[in-house]
């Protein structure tokens, strides 16, 4: 999803000339594709994998194939695929919160990244930021929730710190 939101907001970046949001989501497309193809070598899932890839990719081309063939007005194009963009990025930004009812049910954050919430937030903060700059809501909305689910997700830190996790030995498996 990390890679069909990178190259979603490359689009819009393409469509409204921003060299910065081209540069950045060039960079994370490249990433997020040599990540999975890196995943898809190693999984011994290979068919779930491939499903689940080739599903996202369906659905980018389906969304690329509307927006450029369908949509001929440039600004109606770029409103549109700004709001695609803009629920993209907040499914993408709760997603780790779909473990939350596991984490206050256990009272252990072993299921949270420390340093990813920490990336998170520094990274829709200056999101956020930018858009404010720019004064483009299809940035800086989106990007808001980025914040207050990394402090959602540091407040469950604090909440269970890591130190707690450390009380339960984890079962070895064969």
């Amino acid at each position: 999803t990390t890679d069909v939101n990178n190259l979603s907001w490359l689009s819009y970046g393409v469509l409204k000339g921003d060299g910065t949001l081209i540069i950045v989501n060039s960079v994370g497309a490249v990433l997020q594709t040599l990540y999975i193809l890196a995943y898809l070598h190693y999984s011994p899932q290979k068919h779930g994998v491939l499903l689940q890839t080739a599903t996202l990719l369906a659905v980018l081309l389906l969304g690329y194939g509307y927006f450029w063939l369908l949509v001929p007005d440039l600004e109606a194009r770029l409103q549109q695929l700004g709001l695609f963009c803009s629920v993209f990025t907040i499914s993408m930004y709760l997603s780790p919160l779909a473990d939350l009812a596991k984490i206050v049910q256990t009272k252990s954050t072993q299921r949270l990244s420390f340093s990813l919430t920490i990336a998170t937030l520094f990274c829709s903060a200056s999101w956020s930021i930018y858009g404010f700059r720019l004064r483009d809501p299809y940035i800086t909305v989106p990007n808001l929730p980025g914040i207050l689910t990394s402090l959602i997700r540091l407040g469950l830190f604090c909440k269970y710190p890591p130190e707690q996790d450390r009380k339960y030995r984890l079962l070895q498996t064969c």
